[in-house]
């Protein structure tokens, strides 16, 4: 696939990000792509490897390895590098129903499993998704096509997110009659509200969501199941029903002072400050802000950079982020090996421009909040904070992380976001649909089957898997479909 010398020939390129201190000035994309001439270079650095670990989509040590959708990588490389864009697309397509999401807020697990990534640079591959992806729709190829033929089953997809929205285009493709309703004003769930603008400007989120509409797919936008709108009655009006409503349970930090002012989950915080941007340009200002505030973000996964990165555009007066585990290396340790996903240090940008405004990293790992100090009026003004350390506890028979002894320190906060991940299903959806909940408090099913407890309704995505990527949402969106169909018809032609 690609030139056979291509990877000993030619170095690695990306697309350049805008400087930091420059992108902070609004919320747009940032990233400046790269010539089509490089594209192509980057497509011949992709090599005829014999075991293309870049599509294996396998769970290794827990972790991905390879492509979760088994995209046809070397394939569509190799078809950027003749420069054949549209069956390099068709390609694309048979795998992964939304290039043009993955292309931009997945993390890559294909590049951390490419063999060059064993001594030298992986081969840009989300890069090139990205170009296949770009080019059909500036070219025009990409046009609704609506199926030829309808089946006459109905299908109810509860959640617009990742998740719901592939169920639907592969059921919708098949030739049921599908019909997705979301609880907010707009569709795409974590697309449109969960991943702020610069990572995914909400335009193509929109320009998918409406070519599913020409293509026949039915959106109820402001349905809230279980509140203002009837679990049964949906039931009863469908062949079947799809729960995608995503692992939206957020973690709390049970702290002296919880209940002070300024204290948000980072799902509100970063759903306001998306709705506010797309419904005025920030002039309604419903959106907590962060200007001129001392920020601290608890948890240091993507959420909690994100939540960086939107409070310095907002023009926070200092921001932190308070980490519970080490440091991780910056390089791979001798216990995690290739192709294992790498668990190494990274510097999202957020963090980046963090660091251009104030001069530091905002990360302060082996850390965690001990209190929220408020002030007469109720008023967060302080949060303590408290190290950590990781002990083997007998008891438990495993490493935990306890306080360590007088660590505690006092820093000035008047607003905190809490990204501390997610619990699971919120309890009224699953509720309202009578299903039950595993130990993790996800939707039960039997292993790798996803028909719940109760018949004719499934369950996909992060209400299935807790919380994940994009790229799985995806994944698992096609296999319910899949599942769906064959419930439904007795057989599937859906891959």
């Amino acid at each position: 696939m690609g030139k056979s010398t291509g990877f000993m020939e030619y170095d690695r390129k990306v697309s350049r990000a805008v400087e930091p201190l420059d992108r902070i000035k609004n919320f747009n994309e940032f990233h400046i792509p790269i010539t089509n001439e490089d594209r192509k270079i980057q497509g011949a650095r992709c090599m005829d490897c014999g075991v293309p670990f870049c599509q294996s989509g396998i769970l290794i040590g827990g972790m991905a390895s390879g492509c979760p959708i088994n995209n046809l990588i070397p394939e569509w490389n190799d078809l950027v590098y003749q420069g054949n864009m549209e069956e390099a697309l068709i390609r694309l397509f048979k795998t992964n129903n939304f290039p043009e999401f993955t292309s931009r807020v997945c993390p890559a697990p294909c590049e951390a499993a490419c063999t060059c990534n064993v001594n030298t640079d992986p081969v840009a591959i989300k890069e090139n998704e990205g170009a296949i992806i770009d080019n059909g729709y500036d070219s025009g190829i990409i046009k609704a096509n609506p199926p030829k033929v309808r089946t006459g089953k109905t299908v109810a997809v509860i959640g617009s997110g990742p998740s719901g929205l592939a169920a639907a285009d592969q059921l919708n493709k098949r030739g049921h009659l599908v019909t997705v309703f979301e609880r907010f004003d707009r569709v795409g769930g974590l697309l449109m509200y969960g991943i702020p603008n610069m990572k995914l400007e909400k335009q193509v989120v929109e320009r998918r969501v409406n070519l599913m509409k020409e293509e026949g797919v039915i959106f109820i936008t402001g349905a809230d199941i279980g509140n203002n709108y009837d679990a049964e009655q949906i039931k009863n009006d469908f062949d079947r029903v799809i729960l995608a409503c995503g692992a939206s349970n957020p973690r709390d930090i049970n702290a002296p002072g919880r209940d002070a002012k300024g204290i948000y989950f980072a799902v509100d915080f970063l759903r306001g400050v998306t709705k506010s941007l797309l419904d005025s340009n920030f002039e309604d200002g419903t959106c907590v802000s962060a200007k001129d505030k001392n920020v601290i973000v608890i948890g240091g996964g993507d959420t909690g950079n994100d939540c960086v990165g939107t409070s310095v555009r907002q023009g926070a007066k200092s921001v932190i982020q308070i980490e519970m585990m080490p440091k991780a290396p910056d390089t791979r340790a001798e216990n995690n090996p290739w192709p294992e996903w790498p668990k190494i240090s990274k510097t999202d940008y957020g963090q980046e421009e963090a660091i251009a405004v104030f001069g530091n990293d905002p990360r302060i790992y082996e850390s965690t909040v001990k209190e929220f100090v408020k002030d007469e009026n109720g008023n967060l003004v302080k949060v303590k904070i408290v190290k950590l350390a990781s002990k083997y506890n007998e008891e438990a028979k495993r490493f935990v992380m306890e306080e360590v002894p007088g660590s505690e320190v006092e820093m000035d906060a008047d607003l905190v976001l809490i990204a501390a991940g997610f619990l699971g299903t919120q309890n009224y959806v699953a509720e309202a649909f009578g299903v039950d909940l595993n130990a993790r408090t996800n939707v039960q099913t039997d292993e790798g089957k996803y028909q719940t407890s109760v018949p004719n309704v499934f369950v996909t995505g992060d209400m299935h898997r807790g919380q994940s990527l994009v790229v799985w949402a995806i994944r698992e969106g096609r296999e319910v479909a899949k599942a769906v169909d064959e419930n439904l018809m007795g057989y599937s032609n859906l891959n």
